[in-house]
């Protein structure tokens, strides 16, 4: 009989407050962050420092590497290391859309103005403009040769007086120096600015798109002036210029004759550099939503506030200005310096307002980590307020909350005009590598050990409940009881920890090295300790008196009995559980085995390459696991010594290895980010469990193997649950088998990626002509499916009918015999016609993937499906997919379509009742719109009326400052 094993799911992830490979953002409303957790996305309550959401998606397993927040206000778009992006609602927490486009990890979001546009830019080098209603890919832009660092939407500016701006154009950064302008209405780079000479990490434009900042290697950040006027009319020069009323750019474009000059007015001119404090690189720039601020992070510990000046401000400053310039010229006459006095006059008359005028240094906030990421909070009336506040994550897992005092408040008001740490997230995880885990007794506690800090966390909730200070953790556990931890550290030290008090009790000197390894005692009254001094210790545990004040208490304390010495610095030391036998790994590679009473050597095992990183021994003493560094496992009879099997394991270390109580199944953990099950009896991997994103440091077992914990480098923790699920080993050989299929055939799509040469052909292969546009999509795996199912249908619909044409032509020709053709056993079960078979598998794809999926038909079933096609048109069928679909295959087999006649009659009939569909709907909407129209207007005429305020003219006439007067309307 097959042997059959539990399944091992994850059931939870915890310890990461803010992961480092992507930004955090403000939620809509300044209240919760939203930072990465790894592959899942974290809601903060800033005030509470409470977790109050978490956003996961099963299917995911990239990790979180872009976030941008829609001017919707409940949308967020989130991009992924894999190079998808999902935009999520805040509401439901659920997944609204999926986009796959990019090839490597999203780098950049931003979406335009009104949230239904969404631009991406990823390591990938390219850009991809995405319908987020539609929820389609539009285009993609191609021109930089580097990381894409950001991306931002610019406006149009309507060039009817009054009319709303339209998003017409796309900034973008990117690491191969440049900053490029992309004209999205003829979807080509229309400017690119070379002004850095080292990556460009960073730009942003202002509220009211007037100035553009960037910033990267160089030490200073550049400013830029964006002109509306060169927007308006896009590349329109000379008679097109002239027609929109361009004086001001007629000039440069014409000479005096009005012959065009050749030279084309630049919609971005550079403006000036600001210095500033760091000699790092530019990561984040920011500018404040009330337009008075900007924030600029360099890749250290500092964020530098600049505060930017109004235009009475600047006038003030610049009269300063002149008035010195003159008090210096004067002075300089009385000295007799005539020609020194002349410049200074002549530097009056010529000094403009300059970037440095307007953009001042303001604050700089100093954190005690490095910096990943800041964003300001989304409060526009900052001086009502009083402060600026801004949300900032660390590099160590940590998310710190900034407010910094508004210049007039600190004028006002007794304020300390320094930035203030108002909030700090730091609880929920560790600063560093989480290096030893360990159960308690009942699997109630879970307790983790890093540099500097012991955390004990509750398995069922995932909350922590005690954090304490101790040194570098090497290695934990809980003593009987499960009222106390002991840690063995770095430095040599045993810390016993009181969890009821929160407290180290005692540190004791135990070895002259670190500790590697411990062990509680099989009889629970002792533990054991391995040390890099070439020793190990047996300890007994001893209740102490101690003098608290006046009384007498009693505490736990350890008291040293016996010393082993070895050749070589000890690793990992284990008891066999009936307590005759100490196993010992070395740092020369090799395992010896002691009896427990008399230290007498009994075994030496030797045959890994490299040190036995940690070992285990089975429930009944019979077997001893081993992994090393070599990253091998081998399996060990403590009878004889003999080795049973030697297993390669993993692709890098294998750091941990346990067995499963009363069992011969063991885990191993390795630096390959996974941690797996076995059979040691079989010497079978029963199960790979994936998910971490960094080296897998250490493993804990439960007692009776129902939940496993791993502990990693990108700190987080994760709980892997049994479930009732059985796997079976054959099964999970052909899923290994099949997933290593699907991810070659998907990387060799993208080898072949599909781009349109301008000829109509869209399922062209890519040429290497430089082409600066392509078509947005990326074949997946889902794609490739979602085809054939759509040609399977197509298949099945079209056997039903031709099988019914036959038997009707077979009556009509008045054949006996004849019976009624058998209907497809799928369609009977479904209980659909093959029309609505097609029509529901059409409608199943995502809009996001249908284009990719349509590639994949041959042309056999696109002839097949333009026919169905035709049956949905008068059967009125949704309009809109039909037309996409109608749209894209006409443009994908264009050439064959045309070389084809017998096609000609058919597309004809689509035409003619297309165009009938469509009349159709153009009348209900225009009737909507009418209907629509009236309503608003009667509405306005019935509660709306106009009033002069004569309190507000009252105080206009006494100010007297205009020259003009006008009178203010309100409307209530």
């Amino acid at each position: 009989m097959v042997k059959a094993y539990q399944r091992y799911t994850p059931r939870t992830i915890f310890g990461v407050v803010a992961s480092g490979n992507s930004n955090i953002i403000y939620d809509a409303a300044g209240k919760y962050a939203i930072s990465p957790a790894l592959e899942d996305i974290s809601i903060w309550d800033l005030k509470k420092g409470e977790l109050v959401g978490t956003w996961h998606d099963s299917d995911n397993k990239a990790e979180v590497t872009c976030i941008a927040r829609s001017t919707d206000r409940d949308s967020y778009a989130v991009g992924y290391a894999n190079g998808s992006i999902r935009i999520w609602s805040m509401k439901t927490s659920d997944v609204l859309v999926t986009f796959n486009g990019h090839r490597s990890a999203v780098t950049a979001l931003a979406f335009d103005k009104s949230g239904s546009r969404l631009v991406s830019g990823s390591r990938d080098t390219d850009l991809i403009v995405w319908d987020v209603e539609g929820e389609v890919g539009l285009f993609r832009l191609r021109g930089h040769k580097d990381q894409v660092t950001s991306v931002r939407f610019l406006s149009r500016p309507s060039m009817v007086e009054g009319g709303k701006p339209t998003d017409g154009y796309v900034l973008s950064s990117s690491k191969d120096t440049l900053i490029k302008l992309w004209d999205l209405s003829t979807q080509h780079c229309m400017e690119t600015l070379v002004a850095h000479r080292n990556e460009v990490w960073g730009c942003d434009v202002n509220a009211d798109e007037t100035m553009l900042v960037s910033g990267g290697g160089d030490p200073d950040i550049k400013v830029w002036k964006i002109n509306a006027n060169v927007l308006k009319t896009g590349l329109a020069v000379g008679e097109e210029a002239k027609e929109v009323g361009e004086e001001e750019e007629e000039h440069n474009a014409l000479d005096q004759d009005g012959k065009l000059t050749g030279t084309i007015p630049k919609a971005i001119t550079f403006y000036g550099s600001i210095p500033r404090q760091s000699k790092e690189r530019v990561t984040t720039l920011e500018f404040h939503s009330s337009q008075q601020f900007l924030g600029c992070q360099a890749s250290d510990k500092s964020i530098e506030l600049f505060r930017i000046r109004s235009i009475d401000e600047i006038k003030k400053k610049m009269s300063r200005r002149k008035r010195r310039q003159r008090e210096k010229a004067q002075q300089l006459l009385k000295k007799g310096d005539t020609e020194g006095a002349a410049a200074e006059e002549a530097a009056i008359g010529e000094e403009g307002i300059q970037a440095t005028d307007e953009i001042t240094p303001w604050h700089i906030i100093r954190t005690g980590a490095k910096l990943r990421s800041f964003d300001f909070a989304p409060v526009k009336d900052v001086e009502k307020v009083g402060h600026v506040q801004l949300v900032t994550s660390l590099n160590n897992n940590t998310v710190e909350v900034w407010t910094v005092p508004h210049p007039n408040a600190a004028k006002n008001e007794e304020v300390a005009d320094e930035p203030n740490k108002a909030y700090t997230l730091e609880l929920a995880g560790h600063r560093s590598d989480i290096r030893t885990v360990a159960l308690s007794s009942d699997d109630e506690l879970l307790c983790s050990a890093s540099n500097n800090s012991l955390k004990i966390w509750n398995v069922k909730t995932t909350s922590c409940i005690r954090t304490m200070e101790c040194g570098y953790a090497l290695c934990c556990a809980f003593l009987p009881g499960n009222r106390h931890v002991i840690v063995g550290t770095k430095s040599g030290h045993l810390e016993l920890f009181d969890l009821g008090s929160s407290s180290m009790i005692e540190s004791i000197e135990a070895h002259d090295g670190a500790i590697w390894s411990l062990q509680i005692r099989p009889d629970r009254r002792g533990l054991v300790t391995g040390s890099a001094d070439k020793d190990v210790k047996f300890w007994d545990f001893d209740m102490v008196e101690e003098e608290v004040g006046q009384s007498v208490k009693k505490r736990l304390s350890l008291v040293h009995m016996r010393t082993l010495k070895m050749s070589d610095d000890v690793l990992c030391v284990r008891y066999s559980p009936d307590q005759k036998m100490v196993a010992v790994s070395l740092l020369d590679a090799t395992v010896k085995v002691f009896y427990h009473d008399t230290l007498k050597f009994f075994l030496s095992l030797y045959g890994h390459k490299l040190p036995v990183l940690s070992m285990d021994i089975s429930s009944d003493s019979t077997l001893l696991v081993t992994c090393s560094a070599d990253k091998n496992v081998k399996l060990w009879g403590l009878d004889f010594g003999d080795c049973h099997k030697s297993m390669f394991a993993h692709q890098e270390s294998v750091m941990a290895v346990q067995f499963v109580w009363n069992t011969h199944y063991f885990f191993t953990a390795s630096k390959d980010r996974t941690v797996k099950y076995w059979d040691g009896d079989k010497f079978e991997n029963i199960l790979k469990l994936e998910g971490h994103h960094g080296e897998v440091w250490a493993l804990a077992v439960g007692t009776y193997g129902n939940i496993v914990v791993s502990a990693s480098h990108d700190r987080s923790l994760r709980i892997w649950q049994k479930t009732e699920d059985q796997v079976f080993l054959e099964e999970e050989r052909e899923q290994e088998l099949d997933d290593l299929y699907e991810a070659t055939l998907t990387a060799s799509f993208e080898k072949n990626s599909m781009v349109d040469n301008g000829e109509g052909n869209v399922g062209a292969p890519a040429t290497s002509n430089g082409d600066e546009l392509a078509s947005a999509g990326k074949q997946t795996l889902d794609t490739l499916k979602s085809g054939e199912r759509i040609m399977e249908a197509l298949e099945l619909a079209d056997q039903e009918i031709d099988a019914w044409k036959a038997y009707n032509a077979a009556a009509a020709r008045g054949e006996r015999g004849l019976t009624k053709p058998q209907r497809s056993p799928l369609l009977i079960s479904m209980r659909q016609t093959p029309e609505q078979h097609v029509w529901n598998e059409l409608q199943r794809v995502r809009p996001a993937e249908l284009d990719e999926a349509l590639l994949v038909l041959p042309f056999a079933a696109v002839t097949s499906l333009l026919n169905w096609l035709d049956v949905f048109v008068q059967r009125e069928y949704n309009i809109n997919l039909v037309c996409r679909v109608l749209f894209f295959l006409i443009k994908s087999h264009h050439n064959q379509i045309v070389a084809n006649r017998i096609m000609r009659p058919m597309l004809d009939s689509v035409r003619r009742n297309l165009r009938a569909g469509l009349q159709k709907q153009k009348d209900i909407i225009g009737f909507n719109v009418a209907a629509l129209n009236y309503i608003r207007r009667d509405y306005e005429a019935n509660n709306t009326s106009e009033f002069f305020d004569e309190e507000a003219l009252r105080k206009e006439e006494e100010k007297k400052q205009d020259s003009e007067k006008k009178r203010k309307f309100l409307k209530m």
